[in-house]
């Protein structure tokens, strides 16, 4: 490829966005260690640091790990909304079925949550498939560039990944009209060098084939971006914590090995030696053995052990900073759950639920305008989320009881019980049934059938 080529052409944005792609991975791998319990080994100088390094190793506590999944466990996609009416989106969610987003959808969050983006793929559809074709994408794989002025409007995409049959580096860059496909030999320093990129040809496609979609397919879904920065990490602000805590379990961990236990000592006798005048030591110390002397001024004691309470209030200390900066309850992390009552649980948890709703309107809009681009929704459809609260059934139904007194309609409490689009679709039919066979005479099919009651003929055969 030239070194001067044409701005906005193929080969422009593929240097450009594979650029940005490699930088970013750099700057987000560190956070994907942190939640993969790869965090840096805690402090120790050099000459201690080989010693003790199976100390070092069982010295880190996973705590970022928790914060993550407490987050991405309450995000639920339940179904899709056609309109502002509320009726149920039956095309979008049987694609969505089809293409398994179910399990897609979170590890799209779970990778937006640990590093700040990932994406969705609209690809036309395979042979036998019914409609587009949606994949979750992760972000050290794909990126897009928004228009200049216009971060609404997706200028270009990039998916990058490495074929290991050809062990070739693959690229395809996508714009609104067209899509290009470029190969390079993989480098010996690793993808994020400069490959030197050749076009890839595939058989029976046209290189710089058109767009079936008129838009770039590539969807960003990021997770609490602002206005000119893009979405970061939910561990963004805690590494250091944990670093701490690291090190402070690692301090604990060496007082254990080597001053937790009282140490004996005893004054005023001989030190025996052996034949080559090595002092040997005087006892064989066990259980059920007592130490005696010949000496008559021997006297024995030991040292207090080693206290290790400050170690652990550190560490809680730090588990409860943790718990306060990304709204994670406490009783997540530190384990704690003693005769706590139904508000208190609530309240503990009233942080994490309004940071579920604040970031579930940004991962949405990546959702929607993927099943835009899929040709399955419209410009006013809307995802269904299932409720982030958990309480219990009793509670839950005795305030839609007391909301029914109000006149609210039934398909309102049906929602907020946790329902389905699906499943109000379903309930209402069923209603409208036994409806109609209580008009034509049937007053009890409102109340289902009779007790011992024959079931209905079989059809006779034709």
């Amino acid at each position: 490829m030239p070194e001067e080529i044409k701005p906005q052409s193929p080969e422009w944005w593929l240097r450009r966005l594979h650029g940005r792609l490699a930088q970013r991975t750099r700057e987000t791998d560190r956070f994907d260690d942190y939640y993969e319990c790869r965090p840096p080994l805690p402090f120790l100088h050099e000459k201690a640091r080989d010693p003790f390094r199976r100390l070092l190793k069982m010295s880190r506590a996973n705590y970022l790990e928790l914060v993550v999944d407490a987050l991405v466990g309450r995000l639920e996609v339940a179904g899709f909304q056609a309109d502002a009416t509320g009726s149920s989106d039956g095309s979008a969610w049987s694609l969505w079925q089809d293409n398994g987003m179910d399990a897609g959808s979170q590890l799209v969050f779970l990778e937006a949550a640990i590093r700040g983006t990932a994406y969705t793929l609209v690809s036309p559809p395979r042979a036998g498939q019914r409609g587009a074709r949606i994949t979750p994408e992760h972000p050290t794989q794909a990126i897009t560039e928004p228009v200049p002025g216009d971060p609404s409007e997706t200028a270009a995409g990039l998916k990058l990944w490495l074929d290991d049959w050809t062990d070739q580096l693959c690229a395809t860059v996508f714009l609104p009209d067209r899509i290009y496909k470029f190969q390079a030999p993989v480098p010996r320093s690793g993808v994020s060098d400069r490959p030197r990129w050749e076009r890839r040809e595939v058989a029976g496609e046209e290189w710089g084939a058109r767009n079936p979609l008129g838009a770039v397919p590539l969807t960003e879904v990021a997770n609490r971006p602002r206005m000119l920065r893009p979405g970061a990490s939910e561990l963004r602000s805690v590494t250091d914590i944990q670093d701490r805590i690291n090190k402070t379990i690692a301090d604990r961990m060496m007082t254990q090995e080597y001053a937790a236990f009282p140490q004996r000592w005893v004054t005023g006798m001989e030190i025996p030696v052996d034949e080559n005048g090595q002092p040997v030591a005087p006892f064989d110390v066990a259980v059920n053995k007592i130490l005696m002397a010949e000496e008559s001024g021997a006297k024995f004691g030991q040292f207090d052990a080693a206290d290790l309470s400050g170690y652990l209030k550190a560490c809680e200390s730090d588990v409860k900073d943790i718990a306060a900066i990304t709204s994670t309850p406490p009783h997540y992390l530190l384990g704690s759950l003693t005769n706590l009552s139904a508000e208190a649980l609530k309240a503990a948890e009233a942080g994490l639920i309004h940071k579920i709703y604040n970031r579930r309107r940004f991962l949405e809009e990546g959702l929607e305008r993927t099943m835009r681009l899929a040709g399955v929704a419209s410009a006013n459809a809307r995802i269904v989320w299932k409720s982030p609260e958990w309480r219990t059934e009793g509670e839950l139904v005795d305030a839609l009881v007391k909301m029914s007194t109000l006149g609210v309609p039934r398909e309102v409490l049906w929602e907020r019980w946790g329902a389905t689009p699906q499943e109000i679709e379903r309930w209402k039919q069923l209603s409208e049934d036994a409806l109609s066979r209580v008009l034509e005479g049937d007053l009890a099919a409102e109340y289902g059938p009779k007790p011992g009651a024959a079931p209905p003929p079989e059809p006779a055969e034709a």
